[in-house]
């Protein structure tokens, strides 16, 4: 009989100890150790569970000059803003960790792009829903596809049994709290039995080559729920993101070995699943009939994808004793150092106002070049005078109210041509080595704060 141990683990790290401690020497977290009972075997190992006995070799150490080195063909999903988000597609045997709140469209993601890949067959493992819910969630869809296999367990040596006789091409799991692996006595959910479960079909995505996709929950505080080495252990980590009120989901990239951690995708929920928004700048627009004060376009990057985004601000006179500084979509502090560069530099008296601001269609911008679309949002507002229709914005503003340059302005000023902008404003240090004749959109540079307030209010 094997030898069973009780330990202490962190519920928020994963540190163990082997006596209860009412603070963690690790995260610093209260009350957070839990016993669970763990219980060890070392004549048998996990992936026994679904390896062939001829495939466990010894292996050896092969010297760095002896690895040959290529290209991993990447397998190209039937979903474009997935591919964009994993860096041009799915790379075998990788282990993909996607998280989001309850109810924001996971699974709905995940069946869906399944469903639409024919050309390979799926084991879509669910410990939450039953084959009939999910497949009443397929008929909703309207898709069908007999090259998908659903299998409702949580216990990881049945699943290893049906991949065994499968032999799946894609594996999907939901959720990886909900997987109980033999080896570990612990209750499903654990630090212990997230951690092992997730270990375990990390060996498999890498001994066997099968990309595996990871559907897991988040906490309150909106981190991923599980030991932090979950996220360490897979390749790419994948935040689905999005307003309850829009209906607007966005993936965003957290983590990936294969490519770039800021590329960004979008989706519309529709009764029919997600529909990819293959050109976001339009939804993120808003139409207006007339001008109105306090709007200012702004030509953001996220990744390699240039984006058109509506900054709205809006000024008041302070009702209370200390004005309110509220930002949606941005940075609070940064909003805070451009209305003391505006007091500075442009004698405007923000100290005695409310301010506001808010970036339209409920996502959020970490890029510094909607800076000057927001000092220009803040005039507008302040002076309750119209931009001119039809121009967008992209600078950084500095301490000293200059302009400064920006990346990859050749792709906004393309973006802002392709949606029928008439003029884009751009810093003086982005005009070397760009040629006007390029665009029919008009482009015009600024120095400093000054300047803009010059063109736009003077």
């Amino acid at each position: 009989m094997a030898k069973i141990k009780s330990a202490f683990f962190c519920q928020q790290c994963g540190l163990e100890t082997p006596k209860w401690t009412g603070k963690c020497p690790s995260c610093g977290a209260w009350n957070s150790f839990v016993e669970e009972i763990v219980q060890k075997d070392s004549k048998t190992k996990a992936d026994s569970l679904w390896q062939e006995p001829s495939a466990k070799e010894k292996k050896k150490a092969q010297r760095i000059d002896e690895v040959t080195s290529q290209e991993e063909v990447r397998m190209q999903t039937p979903d474009p803003e997935l591919n964009r988000v994993l860096g041009g597609g799915m790379v075998p045997g990788s282990v993909i960790l996607v998280a989001g709140e309850p109810g924001i469209g996971k699974s709905t993601l995940f069946l869906q792009n399944a469903l639409q890949w024919k050309t390979i067959t799926t084991l879509y493992v669910s410990g939450e829903e039953s084959p009939r819910q999910i497949k009443m969630r397929a008929d909703r869809m309207n898709l069908r596809n007999e090259h998908v296999f659903l299998l409702n367990a949580t216990d990881t040596a049945a699943i290893f049994q049906e991949i065994k006789r499968l032999r799946p091409q894609l594996l999907i799991i939901d959720s990886i709290q909900t997987l109980e692996s033999p080896y570990i006595e612990s209750a499903a959910g654990s630090v212990s039995q997230v951690r092992e479960c997730a270990a375990e079909l990390q060996r498999y995505a890498k001994e066997s080559g099968i990309p595996v996709i990871i559907i897991g929950h988040i906490t309150k505080e909106g981190s991923i729920a599980g030991p932090k080495v979950l996220e360490h252990m897979v390749d790419t980590v994948l935040q689905f993101e999005g307003d309850r009120h829009y209906a607007y989901r966005i993936l965003r990239t957290l983590k990936n070995r294969f490519g770039s951690t800021s590329e960004l995708g979008i989706y519309e929920m529709v009764a029919q699943g997600m529909r990819p928004v293959t050109n976001p700048s339009e939804i993120l627009l808003t139409q207006h009939e007339e001008p109105l004060s306090g709007i200012a376009i702004a030509a953001t990057m996220e990744g390699l994808r240039p984006l058109m985004i509506e900054v709205q601000a809006l000024v008041t006179s302070a009702v209370y004793g200390t004005p309110q500084r509220t930002v949606s979509g941005m940075d609070l502090r940064r909003l805070q150092l451009l209305l003391a560069v505006l007091e500075k530099r442009g004698g405007f008296q923000y100290g005695a106002k409310d301010v506001f601001v808010n970036i339209a269609g409920g996502i959020k911008v970490e890029d510094p070049s909607i800076e000057l679309s927001v000092v220009c949002a803040l005039l507008s507002s302040y002076e309750d005078k119209a931009l001119p229709s039809n121009i967008c914005l992209v600078g950084e503003v500095g301490l000293s109210g200059e302009i400064r340059a920006v990346n990859r302005v050749e792709q906004r000023i393309a973006e802002a041509d392709k949606l029928g902008m008439d003029a884009i404003f751009i810093p003086k240090g982005n005009l070397k080595g760009l040629d006007k004749k390029n665009y029919k959109i008009e482009i015009k540079t600024v120095g400093k704060v000054e300047d803009i307030y010059c063109l736009l209010f003077g």
